[in-house]
């Protein structure tokens, strides 16, 4: 079952896999960021349950987890930017990932947005070819970033 995680209880029950993907983030920045995301940016946080329910108080646990905005820019019209996406590190290879991203794709279709793009870091070859090959993506550009420090 796929939820969409809300409260700030909902948030931090994800935490522990989405520390897999981004492991300089402690738990009270990781709320904040979401939370700051999800009121200023339309960040949407789901995640997959093993089990039926995923329901507080059942024996049901996250076994991945999605957060992707939508988005428009004039190089992509309107489109969904997957942000973050991560499998349990004991659950991969399993098909989640690709249930979770099929699920932003019919968001998306849904939604009316015409497209879904995400960015991964270059040593993340399994992911690439995972993109690429079970899920259909093109690679159409790099993305880079600059550090602004503080003065």
């Amino acid at each position: 079952m796929i939820k969409e995680l809300v409260t700030p209880a909902e948030i931090m029950s994800a935490y522990p896999v989405m520390k897999q993907l981004r492991s300089h983030l402690d738990e009270q920045t990781y709320l904040e960021l979401v939370m700051d995301a999800k009121e200023l940016d339309r960040y949407r946080l789901f995640a997959l349950f093993e089990g039926r329910d995923g329901l507080e108080g059942t024996s049901s646990r996250i076994i991945a987890v999605v957060g992707f905005k939508p988005m428009i820019t004039l190089y992509y019209g309107r489109f969904v930017w997957v942000c973050d996406l991560v499998t349990d590190s004991g659950q991969r290879q399993m098909g989640n990932g690709e249930k979770l991203l099929s699920f932003v794709h019919e968001w998306a279709r849904e939604n009316k947005f015409e497209s879904v793009a995400l960015s991964s870091g270059l040593t993340r070859t399994a992911a690439h070819r995972f993109y690429e090959t079970k899920m259909g993506y093109d690679k159409v550009s790099y993305v880079f970033k600059s550090t602004i420090t503080s003065l």
